[in-house]
Formats: C-alpha cells, sequence, structure tokens
C-alpha cells in the first residue's frame, strides 16, 4: 500500500503502542499527527521524526473533552486537508476494585471510552467526506477475563469492545472500517514501570501466560493496527484481532509445571 499522503491520527501517541504506532505510519511514508497530554514527550517525538524526514505533529489533547478533540481535529483537517486513518490509543490506566471512588470512574470512563466516543465523533466529518477510512481502536486481552482489584481498567476495556462493533455498523455506509486490537502483556512505560524495569526477571514469569513465552513488543502490536488500517483489510470491519502470544487460548494451567507444554523446545 502507498501511504504517501495519507494522515493518521494517534492519540495517546507519545509513548508505548502509540508511539510504536506512530512510528511505523511515518517509515511507511504517511503525515502523522500526535494527541497526547504528555506535550514535553508528544512534541519531543514529532520533532524526531521532522528531522528524519516525516511530516509530524503534535497536539496536547485531552480525549475525555469532547470540545478539545473537535477542535483539534478540525485543525488537523484543515492544515492538511483529510484524515484516513485514526488510532484510538490513550489511556487511563486506573486498576481498582472494592476501593474505587466515584474519580476513578469518572478518569477511566472519560479517556477510556467516552475519549474513544468523542474522537471518533470528531474524525467521523472529514473521513465522511473521503468515503473512505480506518478507525483501530485498543481494546485489551483485560476485555474478556477476571483480574484482582480491576474493576476500572476491565469493565472499560470491555465497553471498547462493544463499542468498536457499534461504531462499525454505523460507520460502514460511509465506507468507514472501525476494528480494535486487544493485545497481551506489552513491553510498555507502563508494564516497565511495575516491573520497576527488570525486564529479565519478569519476562519469563509474565511470558508463561503467553504461548509464546516472553511479552510482546510495542512495534508488533503497531503493525498490526497498520494492518487494519490498510486496503489488505478492506473487508473487515467490527472485529477483534487478539494480538496476545496465545494469551486467550490458553487454559487456567498456563505454562506452568503441571503443563505438558512446560520444558519443551
Amino acid at each position: 500500500m502507498d501511504w504517501s499522503g495519507k494522515v493518521a491520527i494517534v492519540t495517546g501517541g507519545a509513548s508505548g503502542i502509540g508511539a510504536a504506532t506512530v512510528q511505523e505510519f511515518a517509515r511507511e511514508g504517511a503525515a502523522v499527527v500526535i494527541f497526547d497530554i504528555n506535550q514535553t514527550a508528544g512534541e519531543q517525538l514529532a520533532e524526531n521524526l521532522r528531522s528524519a524526514g516525516s511530516e509530524a505533529y503534535f497536539f496536547q489533547v485531552d480525549v475525555s473533552n469532547g470540545e478539545a478533540c473537535r477542535s483539534a481535529v478540525n485543525e488537523v483537517a484543515t492544515k492538511l486537508g483529510r484524515i484516513d486513518f485514526l488510532l484510538n490509543n490513550a489511556v487511563s490506566f486506573i486498576a481498582k476494585g472494592l476501593d474505587v471512588t466515584d474519580a476513578d470512574w469518572e478518569r477511566s470512563l472519560g479517556v477510556n471510552v467516552r475519549g474513544y466516543a468523542n474522537m471518533v465523533q470528531a474524525v467521523y466529518p472529514t473521513m465522511k467526506q473521503g468515503k473512505k477510512g480506518a478507525i483501530v481502536n485498543i481494546a485489551s486481552i483485560s476485555a474478556h477475563i477476571a483480574q484482582p482489584n480491576r474493576w476500572t481498567y476491565n469493565a472499560t476495556k470491555g465497553a471498547i469492545v462493544t463499542m468498536t462493533k457499534c461504531q462499525a455498523f454505523d460507520l460502514a455506509p460511509d465506507g468507514i472500517r472501525v476494528n480494535c486490537v486487544s493485545p497481551g502483556w506489552i513491553w510498555t512505560p507502563e508494564v516497565a514501570k511495575a516491573a520497576e524495569g527488570d525486564r529479565e526477571k519478569w519476562e519469563p514469569v509474565w511470558g508463561k501466560y503467553h504461548m509464546l513465552r516472553r511479552m510482546g513488543e510495542p512495534r508488533e502490536v503497531a503493525r498490526s493496527v497498520l494492518f487494519l488500517c490498510s486496503d489488505d483489510s478492506s473487508f473487515i470491519t467490527a472485529t477483534e484481532l487478539l494480538v496476545d502470544g496465545g494469551y486467550m487460548g490458553l487454559s487456567a494451567e498456563g505454562l506452568g509445571e503441571t503443563s505438558s507444554f512446560a520444558g519443551s523446545e
């Protein structure tokens, strides 16, 4: 696919999966627009890409604010004349259970659910004019499983999977496809923080949750996003793509000591 002349917006694009996707879009020749609340990281990434010869822009946007989304998207459409792709990746990783507060729910739902809806509503008029577009929402394996103290995060990710199907249904008449990607454990800044930066220690432990015996890389998720945006996926919409190294295919025993697969090479 020829990505030159295409425009991609990536929310939460300053780090992790978002930054990896920004870099992959740029590598393929698309103009990239980073939406993030982290101004320092976002501006630095955009500058690095421009220095490498790519067309890149940064907007400081809190996606939970619908007016901020519309204003920034309108500026992009005016400046670049089109919007071809949207990756909804911004996330509020609030993991709470019995201790969850109203403020926790407000922020989690505001970013992870309402924020995704805000962005789709914002890009829709421009994509509709082009009679074509691709939107990818980042969900998670957490949408499908029980995890301790995860009412907030898992509930919002489950909502994203269902909302993706509804968005796909409503936007299909305008030639706009909407899909979602559900990653497994990916070595992102959030995971690195939980591991206190010690990947050598935690990779073998967390790797047992996945058939491939390792965590994923942000770029592996990014390439899946680009596939769903490409013409190679032109008949795919309302679909959830698991990029989880086999996580969801494992039984409760995983790859532990009792598994017949344990120890094999």
